[in-house]
């Protein structure tokens, strides 16, 4: 497998899926060899773009070609049947986010992939951002001092009533599940675990079944704070989605620049361009590749992508009762248990 490239199948020809087959220009360790989508027309759209193979079905590409992984781009809901099918048949899987709209069916899914011996892990993009990396070695190093506050943000005003992401028998809820997920990794990665969360929801602009503009609080194990807004109704025009308060300093991470300063100065230090998403996505297949080949650790593991399920599950329930909720980690503490016996993953900052 080492000096092999990595044949990939890509289970759904959506929006998401548009953004991997660019990633995958131009990549040599790894090449998409089919798509697969209920949508003919779809699936032979973006194959005719790869060139590659299209397919009605994920069964019928797997039926043509030994794949070794493959990347999830369907809705949430179908994640678990998908995963734990390609699991039992050797196949690392990237699934895209949310991991699963509960618990349940992402112990299944990792329970799956523990017991044949496979990758599988939620896909983060944010976390391959190069300025949110950086932005992390800025904390690590210590120069901001305590950490006291995270903010995050994702709103745009956005029709969402004619997209699956709105319906919560397919999506699993609302701008929470969807975007939230990306939220909670963020917030996981600077702060650690997450003992417990608060959500308050917002006017519902577009009348959606499902929640469109809320609030989220969540706050560490180690009792610091992180704040999140999200919204489909009304775009805050903020140039940082990310900012971090320290006891001596602050760093923002933004979609156009990146910098950070110290109580001590009043200048600001540039240490970013800003979001790359297709670097994001490249970043992300050539970790699960460099996973695969046993060179490197996965940045998102199982045990973030279990947490990230826990604590949306959490935040409903918070939002439900209006009241702090503490998130489980069963799921996780678990997982630590089952691999506590492996060699430790190498950390990547």
């Amino acid at each position: 497998m080492a000096e092999e490239v990595i044949r990939f199948g890509l289970v759904g020809a959506g929006g998401i899926a548009q953004a991997y087959a660019q990633a995958f220009r131009d990549l040599r360790i790894a090449r998409l060899v089919g798509v697969a989508d209920v949508n003919a027309d779809a699936a032979r759209k973006l194959a005719s773009q790869i060139g590659c193979r299209n397919y009605i079905s994920y069964e019928a590409m797997v039926s043509e070609w030994p794949l070794d992984a493959v990347i999830i781009c369907t809705p949430p809901s179908t994640h678990p049947e998908i995963a734990t099918y390609f699991c039992n048949r050797k196949i690392h899987v990237l699934c895209e986010k949310p991991l699963s709209i509960d618990v349940s069916s992402a112990e299944l899914m990792l329970d799956t992939a523990q017991r044949n011996g496979v990758k599988l892990t939620m896909a983060s993009k944010f976390r391959y951002v190069e300025d949110v990396v950086r932005a992390k070695s800025i904390v690590r190093s210590g120069i901001l001092g305590e950490i006291l506050l995270v903010e995050n943000a994702f709103t745009s005003r956005i029709d969402m009533s004619a997209r699956w992401n709105s319906q919560r028998d397919i999506s699993g809820g609302g701008v929470l599940i969807d975007n939230g997920t990306h939220s909670i990794d963020i917030m996981r990665y600077f702060l650690g675990p997450l003992d417990d969360v608060q959500v308050i929801e917002g006017v519902r602009g577009h009348d959606l079944e499902v929640e469109e503009t809320v609030q989220m609080f969540v706050r560490s194990a180690g009792g610091v704070l992180g704040r999140i807004d999200l919204s489909w109704s009304f775009n805050k025009e903020l140039e940082n989605y990310i900012q971090i308060y320290g006891t001596k300093g602050t760093v923002v991470v933004g979609w156009k620049a990146s910098k950070y300063r110290q109580n001590s100065s009043n200048e600001w230090i540039i240490f970013g361009q800003g979001y790359d998403k297709l670097q994001a996505f490249k970043s992300n297949i050539v970790n699960f590749c460099g996973a695969i080949r046993g060179e490197e650790a996965l940045l998102v593991t199982a045990q973030d992508a279990i947490a990230s399920v826990e604590v949306i599950e959490a935040a409903y329930a918070a939002l439900a009762r209006n009241q702090w909720t503490k998130v489980s980690n069963g799921l996780e503490q678990n997982y630590l248990r089952l691999v506590d016996h492996e060699t430790p993953l190498r950390k990547i900052a």
